[in-house]
């Protein structure tokens, strides 16, 4: 079992590489199952070189250029960093830092400069990070509001700051090491290292938890690798192709983005006006940057349907991919897009978790692949969330419970070996036998494929991943989400666990009770608190002040967008809080003190 152990930092060593020259691994097939991501990204510079792998507000990075930056990171960087932490804000240099630590063998920690100071140093504790990449000092040009962040964002007790190449050495940056040469593009590795263990962690990302600290999921090489081999094939990306990067870089969505662009020889753009909350400037942008691809959020896309139903309007016309994901698409909204001049894009639906590698499951809800639907979508239709990619394996387990297998299954929870017991298997941990047997993307039950492709494993000998989702399977093999087994909710697209936002706001002396849940706030989701004070505390400034206390210590998405302070919480028959009978109570009859009504906006990706 995984006990959160990542491998220590090493000496430093100067690399003997300008990147081509050592970019790639001894696992070398990079259409095999045990290829690594790096292979496939050096590969992607040696045919593409010259083309632009990043436009940052209308300026180029050739992948040739990307790849030398990212060379030089490793190398200051040195052999196995051990845990990096990255500032996570739209630039380049973000995705030169990602690139530079997995060249180095480092495990990748975005870390957003916007979350309250306590939580940034919480979550490197929590990793035992001991180096941070920092940009470098000074400009090379100008630069609107998304400036680098100061390298005393990232500054804590034992964390060594390593600067960031400036973009503009890029082309004048020599080979590292004493007598080395640069190679062409097209020429073979001048040095190869060693084989990189696929079970070495590649990055660590945090999900919610019950004890009120960040809880962060390891996840390794062979996870993620296979993950972006997937999404090339299922997006079909070719180097024409022009990606929008959207997602927040401080959560995995964003790797949906760039890694499968990166090693398709395709251009990843970046510009501040994707964020801008103007609709007519996100649409200018897509127009005028010539974007193929989309990957949104659905909560975002959503809204964007009804601008577009209200002006009467579609996408531009480059548009041929748009992906949706991290919550339930309404089917109301799918109505809308049917009606608008939407035939020719592919709408994608996905579904996947953090502990099990961005995404899982695809289907084609509108466009040139999607089946042809009997009737229109309709208020009260189920939206299906898809098949099992190839690498995935997925079963149904007691009570219906997704669970996930096969490469693309994380390590776990980085020291807390109690958490990921509970919910990932061992092999040999036993599943419950009234689930039903293992099967793989278009298996349909078929458990005797390929070991090496995940797809077929079998499942024996197989680590799960307990989703806590509760699905139906369709006699095609597409899945559809019925709910949760436990309490957690999606805000802006991002998995909370109500209990992490109740541990932070009891922590607060005015507080007696409390009970945090989902809800429906303006068609968006959302998260209500209800809140019983301590005597003698003023209930009318109480709401107020848990704002204060929680926006000094927790990221703006686990802050309730409704704070009511009531007499009492309703509680169960064995006298537990009973979170959905506090909110049917108290929402309902709109009793409390100091209700603050919730205005959640669209999610903004900073």
């Amino acid at each position: 079992m995984f006990e959160g152990r990542v491998p220590a930092r090493r000496a430093p060593t100067r690399a003997r590489w300008a990147f081509f020259g050592a970019g790639m691994t001894k696992n070398r097939n990079i259409h095999g199952a045990g290829s690594d991501l790096i292979d496939a990204f050096t590969e992607t510079v040696r045919r593409y070189p010259e083309r632009a792998a990043i436009v940052h507000h209308g300026r180029a990075l050739t992948y040739r250029q990307l790849a030398t930056l990212a060379g030089m990171t490793a190398d200051r960087l040195g052999a196995a960093p051990g845990v990096v932490a990255v500032p996570a804000v739209h630039l380049p240099e973000t995705v030169v830092a990602l690139l530079g630590v997995l060249a180095a063998g480092g495990a990748y920690c975005p870390v957003d400069p916007a979350f309250p100071a306590q939580r940034r140093q919480a979550m490197l504790a929590a990793v035992g990070c001991r180096t941070a990449l920092a940009p470098a000092t000074g400009t090379d040009g100008p630069r609107t509001d998304d400036e680098p962040p100061a390298a005393e964002s990232l500054l804590a007790d034992g964390v060594d700051l390593v600067e960031l190449p400036r973009l503009a050495v890029a082309d004048a940056a020599p080979p590292s090491g004493p007598g080395a040469t640069a190679p062409r593009a097209d020429e073979p590795p001048t040095t190869v290292p060693g084989a990189v263990d696929p079970e070495q962690p590649a990055y660590l990302l945090f999900t919610s938890g019950s004890t009120g600290q960040p809880k962060p999921v390891v996840t390794p090489r062979r996870a993620i690798s296979a993950a972006v081999a997937s999404l090339r094939e299922v997006f079909a990306l070719t180097p024409d192709d022009r990606v929008l990067q959207f997602a927040s870089l401080n959560w995995d969505t964003c790797f949906e983005e760039i890694l499968p662009t990166l090693t398709a020889g395709a251009a990843l753009v970046l510009d501040a006006e994707a964020h801008s909350g103007s609709f007519p400037r996100f649409l200018r942008l897509v127009e005028r940057e010539r974007i193929t691809v989309l990957d949104l959020p659905t909560a975002f896309w959503h809204e964007l349907v009804l601008h577009l139903a209200e002006e009467g309007r579609t996408l531009p016309a480059s548009v041929r991919l748009l992906v949706i994901g991290g919550e339930a698409a309404n089917p109301a909204r799918l109505a809308d897009w049917a009606a608008l001049d939407t035939g020719r894009i592919r709408l994608l639906n996905t579904y996947g978790s953090t502990e099990t590698t961005l995404i899982t499951h695809v289907v084609d809800l509108h466009g040139p692949q999607a089946p042809v639907r009997e009737r229109p979508w309709a208020v009260g239709d189920q939206v299906p969330i898809g098949r099992a990619l190839p690498h995935v394996l997925e079963r149904l387990g007691s009570q219906d419970e997704l669970l996930i297998g096969g490469p693309a299954v994380a390590l776990g929870y980085h020291g807390l070996p109690e958490a990921t017991a509970a919910r990932f298997t061992d092999p040999g941990d036993g599943i419950d036998p009234q689930g039903d047997p293992a099967s793989g993307a278009g298996a349909e039950g078929d458990v005797e494929g390929d070991p090496a492709s995940g797809a077929g494993a079998g499942a024996a000998g197989v680590r799960w991943f307990r989703t806590g989702d509760r699905v139906s399977r369709a006699p095609d093999g597409v899945l559809t989400h019925q709910g949760r087994l436990d309490g957690e909710v999606k805000v802006r697209g991002i998995r909370v666990d109500p209990a992490e936002v109740e541990a932070e706001i009891a922590g607060h002396p005015g507080v007696a009770a409390v009970a945090v849940t989902g809800a429906t706030l303006a068609g968006r989701s959302a998260l209500v608190a209800y809140v019983v004070p301590r005597p003698g505390t003023a209930a009318g400034t109480l709401d107020a002040d848990l704002r204060a206390h929680l926006s000094g210590r927790v990221p703006g998405h686990l802050v309730p967008s409704r704070i009511s302070v009531v007499p009492a919480l309703v509680l169960t028959a064995s006298g537990k809080v009973d979170r959905a009978g506090s909110h049917r109570r108290y929402a309902a009859n709109g009793s409390g003190s100091g209700q603050t009504p919730g205005t959640t906006p669209v999610p903004s990706h900073p």
